[in-house]
């Protein structure tokens, strides 16, 4: 939270003094793209609770896995193949999607709801408070201000992809592991922005696929919630072990 704020002191430095007037202030942005920001916000609401019914459905069945993660992303291709003008059936495949992506971290949530419910709740308020945030900065800052990011995001995502594959032929290294972690989750922050504004972008050139735009940035909250999760797991797991070893001593 410290580095959001003086991220917004070094704006308002730049730009003579960041005020509230200046959130409300949306010249920048046509209303044809605010009424498109509001159709991919609403959609990615519904995902995000497709999403929340699927991992429910996996602490009933325990469906999710293997099967649930490739339905996920056949939903996905399927989605990203269809024309444009079949809106209803774009958003049922964005629904089917999140649902079975719910189903797949079905048992990552089910570990954090057995270990400390609160846990889940923290990290899902916590992703929430990030993404909009970030979002807003996106929405509020001047047009293209942030698309220089997307190179350096790539790379970022590039490095993540590397570091993954070394902690498979490594073991899962624990510090390797930790780096990932974090870096991964401050590469997936920054693609909030970038893609925020490229959505905004897109709008004024006349693309308004809001189901598509709501699929990516539903791709970037869920890379955030579990990032933030698994941290707080292996944070409240070392408190936890720590406290034991204290008792026995």
């Amino acid at each position: 939270m410290e580095s959001f704020t003086s991220f917004f002191e070094a704006q308002s430095s730049s730009r003579g003094g960041w005020t509230y007037e200046s959130l409300k202030n949306f010249r920048q942005i046509s209303p044809a793209v605010q009424s498109h920001l509001k159709k991919v916000y609403l959609t990615l609401c519904c995902a995000l609770a497709a999403s929340a019914v699927g991992a429910y459905l996996h602490i009933l069945w325990n469906i999710g896995g293997l099967l649930t993660s490739l339905s996920c992303f056949g939903s996905m291709i399927w989605l990203l193949a269809s024309p444009p003008h079949e809106v209803n059936k774009r958003v049922g495949l964005l629904m089917a999607a999140s649902l079975f992506e719910g189903a797949s971290l079905g048992p990552l949530i089910e570990v954090a709801i057995d270990f400390d419910p609160s846990i889940l709740i923290t990290a899902f308020v916590g992703t929430a408070v990030a993404f909009g945030c970030f979002s807003a900065a996106a929405v509020v800052a001047r047009r293209r201000e942030y698309l220089y990011l997307g190179g350096l995001l790539s790379s970022g995502l590039s490095i993540l992809i590397w570091l993954q594959f070394a902690s498979m032929l490594f073991g899962g290294v624990t510090t390797l592991f930790k780096f990932e972690l974090y870096f991964g989750l401050l590469v997936f922050l920054g693609y909030m922005v970038f893609d925020t504004q490229q959505i905004i972008e897109r709008a004024h050139l006349g693309d308004l696929d809001y189901v598509k735009h709501a699929l990516t940035l539903f791709v970037d909250f869920v890379a955030v919630f579990v990032r933030i999760l698994v941290i707080m797991l292996k944070n409240s797991s070392a408190r936890s072990e720590k406290e034991r070893k204290k008792k026995r001593y």
